[in-house]
């Protein structure tokens, strides 16, 4: 009888231990490695996220992938080779010019538009909206009488006009898709600072004496991160979308300077006679603003703190 409690203690303890280790063990996992747990388990992201580094390495090294072959010039006795002729492995445009060349080096300022776009956007938008709500009162109301507005303007009627009256360089096609970009992410973030800034660490901050800025700074901005990171992510490919049809509409950068989105303005013609000119930009913007959602998708789940490893 004595024997067989031993054995019982002996197994209950066991039992004990293996649950304080699987305890323990799950203790170990920082922050960041959860969040990298749950965006690697999330298959559509991760392919999204190969699919993005394949793109921004081929816009890095275009110049030796092209094999130095320059974008711009023109060759009119090789006009309209298809696919795999001549040593032109995408063929060439209406003037002769290398597509494959002009697919890498368009990549670099598409894709460039598309980060830059969307970050400057979308910090400016959570620097507004944390400053919104947390001040509330009159400066909330005023914010977001002006939010609403930039949700009532047609986004691409607005950016058209700007583009005309502008002119196209990659710089102020930049600004116009800032000024318009910003509006969606501080309305966000305003809802999100509204419940931080009432959160009991903030009331402390509020009592040993710190200021509005180092608050808004130090503990809410910090706070909105994840909220931002899936923004960028999200937003990344509506720029693209917007440069593709700024630059499609021959209001976008310099026809002389390859991007996907004139690479299709000048393609339209030859749809017929040379429709290689319209599948492989279309095929790199379509990639690039999918892989894009994906990651954003995969980033929204991984950073839900709901979820589970």
């Amino acid at each position: 009888m004595v024997g067989k409690n031993n054995k019982d203690i002996r197994n209950y303890t066991s039992s004990t231990e293996n649950g304080l280790t699987e305890i323990s063990s799950a203790k170990e996992y920082t922050y960041f490695q959860m969040v990298a747990k749950r965006f690697f388990r999330h298959k559509l992201a991760v392919v999204g996220l190969v699919i993005i580094t394949v793109l921004v390495l081929m816009a890095v090294l275009a110049p030796l992938l092209s094999k130095g072959v320059d974008p711009s010039k023109t060759n009119l006795l090789k006009r309209f080779l298809p696919p795999l002729t001549e040593g032109h492995l995408l063929g060439t445009d209406d003037v002769g010019r290398d597509e494959w060349a002009r697919i890498l080096y368009g990549g670099r300022i598409s894709l460039l538009i598309g980060f830059l776009g969307a970050v400057s956007g979308t910090l400016i938008g959570g620097v507004v909206g944390s400053i919104s709500g947390y001040y509330g009162g009159m400066l909330d109301s005023v914010i977001m009488r002006i939010v609403e507005i930039f949700f009532c303007v047609p986004t691409l009627p607005i950016l058209v006009v700007f583009a005309r009256i502008w002119g196209g360089s990659m710089w102020n096609i930049l600004i116009i898709l800032v000024i318009f970009g910003w509006a969606g992410t501080a309305r966000l973030v305003r809802g999100m600072v509204l419940s931080i800034k009432e959160s009991e660490f903030i009331e402390a901050s509020r009592a040993i004496g710190c200021s509005d800025a180092r608050i808004i700074l130090r503990h809410i901005f910090p706070n909105t991160l994840a909220i931002l990171l899936v923004s960028i992510t999200l937003s990344i490919g509506g720029v693209i979308i917007y440069e593709s049809t700024l630059s499609f509409l021959g209001l976008g950068i310099d026809p002389s300077t390859p991007t996907w989105g004139n690479m299709l303005q000048n393609a339209q013609n030859f749809l017929w006679n040379a429709p290689h000119l319209v599948i492989w930009p279309g095929l790199f913007i379509f990639l690039a603003i999918l892989s894009f959602n994906f990651i954003g998708d995969g980033l929204r789940d991984a950073l839900d703190p709901k979820l589970k490893i």
